[in-house]
């Protein structure tokens, strides 16, 4: 099973690169890295140039907020700095975010992810052979790519496209055109994963005409440290996030599978009124204990194992913690999970 490092998305840019070391020296496959505060793109320009070995994964980078042609220029450069180990991530999010907070306008957002990554593609082929682009489709046109503005042509790969997806539909567009999935952490439970996510891969895969399905990595809410007391602490910081997070409809999938339909009303509520701090009281400990994969570093591995052998070819684990002391727990929880006998071993 492959193991993934999340960053704490308010990591100022100048503890990037040091982090960005740490997690490659102590055995992770590669980096995800969010975009909230900065811009995703840019942090993982640190990530690459201060790293040799890991995958450096926008876990997401959100594109209805860019044009195809900007992103497909930053990947591209990314991909080219650093030697073929960038992982373009994206992400819709949600319709409140986009316009309200981005000022972008909004559009069903299934259909304008399969196209997005279409343009994308025939962008980077653009790039690839030093030739024209043609997409012309619903929400972009882009049919204008002068020498000039061409760095190609060069014999380099284009970055691995990954989706993060929640709901079904999404998932459908990820079985038709990505190479991977980036799960969310409020719809990682594994019996979701493996009645509703793979299902929905399946079907957009054979939509496609395509053989195999993408790589379904879990980005799991976890709850874990070298000792009990930091277990705990972490368990009551997710408690807040979920909180947070499950407020927000397209997120509340696990939430109505459960029947905890009422919680959902009751978070929305509370958002509703502005009552932040509230809403991790709505939270209790048994939808936290189905929702939280919590234990020492010398427990998860086993934990994360029982849960998504069969179903997932990787797992994200939570940020580093600063102490160094809990490097050699750290570095035996990956060994752990790599030999394990999951679909990514």
């Amino acid at each position: 099973m492959q193991v993934f490092a999340a960053m704490s998305p308010e990591m100022p840019l100048t503890q990037v690169a040091a982090y960005a070391r740490r997690v490659e020296k102590l055995g992770f496959d590669g980096l995800h890295i969010a975009e909230t505060t900065h811009d995703s793109l840019a942090v993982s320009l640190l990530a690459a140039e201060h790293t040799e070995r890991i995958v450096i994964r926008t876990a997401v980078t959100l594109a209805f907020v860019r044009s195809p042609m900007l992103t497909a220029y930053a990947a591209w450069d990314l991909q080219t700095f650093s030697g073929g180990r960038f992982e373009l991530g994206l992400g819709s999010q949600i319709r409140q975010n986009i316009e309200d907070r981005f000022g972008m306008p909004w559009s069903e957002p299934c259909a304008r992810m399969a196209e997005y990554v279409s343009a994308l593609t025939a962008i980077f082929e653009a790039f690839r052979t030093g030739g024209s682009v043609r997409h012309e489709g619903d929400a972009y046109r882009i049919t204008r790519l002068q020498p000039y503005f061409n760095p190609g042509p060069n014999d380099i790969e284009p970055p691995q496209i990954w989706l993060g997806a929640v709901n079904a539909r999404m998932c459908e567009v990820a079985g038709g055109v990505a190479d991977g999935v980036v799960t969310h952490s409020t719809n990682s439970d594994p019996g979701y994963l493996r009645d509703v996510v793979r299902p929905a891969l399946e079907r957009g895969a054979e939509a496609a005409g395509r053989t195999g399905l993408p790589q379904l990595v879990a980005s799991t809410a976890v709850a874990t440290g070298s000792t009990d007391l930091l277990v705990s602490r972490e368990r009551e910081r997710q408690r807040r996030m979920l909180a947070f997070l499950l407020s927000t409809p397209a997120y509340a999938a696990t939430l109505k599978r459960h029947g905890w339909t009422d919680l959902a009303d009751g978070l929305r509520t509370l958002i509703k009124q502005q009552r932040w701090d509230d809403l991790p009281t709505v939270l209790d400990d048994t939808v936290l204990d189905q929702l939280v994969t919590a234990g020492r570093y010398d427990q998860l591995a086993d934990l994360l194992r029982a849960k998504y052998d069969g179903i997932v070819d990787g797992v994200v684990l939570p940020p580093v913690s600063d102490d160094e002391g809990e490097d050699q727990p750290v570095q035996a929880c990956i060994r752990n999970l790599h030999g394990g006998d999951g679909k990514g071993a």
